[in-house]
């Protein structure tokens, strides 16, 4: 059965930092691609950053330049380092991992909270 699971989670201060760690386990297959995405209460989720099947990354206008998505292909493990995190980064976020065969999946999501 394959599993995801987001953790490093937490509450953090407005300029602080915070890693990520999205581990997927179950599967025979090698990660094609994963995106953090986060949802905040009332909002719809949306994407962060990604890294696609052809090795790029991608991230939101709203983190650019302050988080860095990263993948152990080896370990199948992503991370997400958050920099100078703003309350305005306070959400949910989830693990979203698409295996070269077998689908994607979703981890359950960890919570980060920014305080001003």
């Amino acid at each position: 059965q394959v599993r995801v699971v987001e953790s490093g989670g937490g509450l953090v201060q407005a300029g602080g930092s915070l890693r990520l760690s999205c581990a997927a386990s179950g599967s025979i297959f090698r990660i094609n691609a994963m995106g953090w995405y986060r949802q905040a209460p009332g909002k719809q989720r949306e994407l962060v950053a990604e890294t696609t099947s052809g090795g790029t990354t991608n991230y939101a206008d709203s983190v650019k330049g302050r988080f860095t998505i990263s993948r152990d292909n080896a370990k199948k493990t992503g991370y997400l380092q958050m920099n100078s995190v703003k309350p305005e980064d306070t959400a949910v976020y989830y693990c979203n991992v698409v295996f070269t065969y077998g689908g994607d999946y979703w981890g359950q999501g960890t919570q980060v909270t920014v305080s001003s």
